[in-house]
């Protein structure tokens, strides 16, 4: 099995030798067995964990890259004329959250979508990739409790 130790940010999709898509939470990682699209089994084995993001690459001791791409997963789509009000609740719950102009995206929970709809916001299950807001500054992951 081959083995990846470095992260490549940016590459020519044709150089490629194949791609792997991952969901949100699969996306942060340090060591794990991965299997790509195409069925090419590798291990990550990062010195740190990482918070991977669509066309980055792993980068194999073979010299061949497997590029990353999001994954579509299950979201809700959150919409109101209180958004910001809304957006104040996701973020006091510390979850990752996608912002558009007239919308938010979250991944899937029902405990939320319910306090939504209680906020008299609008939500809509939707299966889409998810690229939350960057952490701190824009640097890594928000203080989700889940990771």
């Amino acid at each position: 099995m081959d083995n990846c130790f470095l992260i490549v940010n940016k590459i020519a999709k044709n150089k490629a030798k194949d791609h792997i898509s991952l969901s949100y939470d699969e996306r942060f990682l340090r060591r794990k067995k991965l299997v790509s699209d195409n069925g090419f089994e590798f291990l990550v084995n990062l010195p740190e964990t990482k918070s991977l993001s669509e066309n980055q690459a792993f980068r194999l001791q073979s010299g061949n890259l497997i590029l990353i791409k999001n994954k579509k997963e299950n979201l809700l789509e959150i919409k109101g004329k209180n958004l910001m009000q809304l957006i104040w609740h996701i973020g006091n719950r510390h979850m990752p959250c996608q912002i558009e102009k007239d919308k938010i995206f979250i991944q899937y929970d029902e405990v939320i979508k319910k306090m939504i709809l209680k906020l008299g916001g609008k939500v809509k299950k939707v299966s889409r990739p998810f690229k939350p807001e960057g952490g701190a500054y824009g640097i890594g992951r928000t203080h989700s409790h889940k990771h």
